[in-house]
């Protein structure tokens, strides 16, 4: 699974490093970034991380938050 990333779109709700607190996390300004590369806007989900980044992904209320199977 691919998880992408819009902070462009991001309102800072603070829901996705509630459900997927080993992937998202927030810059300075409250928008998300990825916890593992805070530079990237993708990253590939292991297979152990991926309800709780579908949860994330399902409650995020902008959809700054994409999924892709690859």
């Amino acid at each position: 699974m691919l998880c992408k990333i819009i902070p462009e779109k991001c309102i800072a709700c603070g829901l996705c490093q509630v459900y997927a607190p080993e992937i998202f996390d927030y810059d300075d300004d409250g928008l998300v970034i990825l916890a593992r590369d805070h530079s990237a806007h993708q990253e590939f989900i292991p297979k152990n991380e991926q309800a709780d980044v579908l949860t994330a992904y399902r409650k995020c209320p902008v959809r700054a938050i994409e999924i892709s199977e690859k």
